[in-house]
């Protein structure tokens, strides 16, 4: 690779760094349109990689094209929430399952560390800190799962619950209190030996019970509906 392909590659894969964290943060909210010439001026890249990177954030689902419009975040589809929420469920519990064999002693006292790290924010009702400490247990227990590929689909896809706030205790504080209380369950089933099957089934049955508590929330409803009109209705980032 030539060093102008080398710095064409660089500049693609910063703009598409800079937009995807912008998504990621809230900067750009379902509906904002993506101005090329502007971003370009903005962050003194050619307008070539930022397109680029637009194009790869369309393919991932991040960016949708409109007609009339171009490039703007992907507005959110409630209707696929159940859907994502059952494949993480499933994809949860199997990593967990295949981790389970891997978690020594030391691994198993860390997590109960964080679990406990977990019960002081709700006691001092620090519901973001729960659920950054919430996705910090989990991925400590998938890393341990020995397939990376299966790791990685679990990222992508808390990723994109993550970007619609379907990761965060604050819109079903209720079920967060409960959440502790299982986790200390899967602790002490690893510890005891349990099989496979029966991590993997109770797993599943965790991720479900905060899939239910997100669905019937009024709270979180409301947001949807909110982040859903904004898609609809598209906004400019400029």
């Amino acid at each position: 690779m030539s060093v102008r392909q080398t710095n064409k590659r660089n500049k693609h894969e910063q703009a598409y760094s800079i937009i995807r964290e912008r998504i990621f943060n809230g900067t750009y909210v379902p509906g904002y349109r993506l101005v090329i010439d502007a971003l370009a001026r903005e962050l003194g890249i050619s307008p070539v990689p930022i397109r680029e990177a637009i194009r790869r954030l369309e393919a991932e689902g991040w960016l949708e094209y409109r007609p009339n419009a171009g490039a703007q975040v992907a507005a959110v589809d409630a209707s696929k929430y159940g859907e994502e929420m059952t494949v993480l469920a499933l994809l949860e519990g199997y990593a967990t399952a295949l981790a389970s064999t891997h978690l020594d002693t030391e691994g198993v006292k860390h997590l109960r560390e964080i679990n406990a790290g977990m019960h002081r924010t709700l006691q001092s009702a620090d519901l973001p800190a729960f659920s950054r400490l919430n996705k910090a247990f989990h991925f400590f227990i998938y890393d341990l799962c020995q397939n990376s590929y299966l790791v990685e689909l679990l990222r992508e896809t808390w990723d994109r619950l993550e970007v619609r706030g379907h990761t965060d205790f604050s819109y079903i504080p209720q079920r967060s209190w409960f959440s502790i209380e299982e986790h200390t369950q899967l602790l002490d089933m690893i510890e005891r030996h349990a099989s496979q099957d029966e991590i993997e089934q109770m797993v599943r049955e965790h991720k479900l019970r905060t899939y239910e508590a997100y669905r019937t929330s009024p709270r979180y409803a409301s947001r949807s509906t909110e982040l859903f009109e904004a898609g609809e209705n598209g906004r400019d980032t400029v």
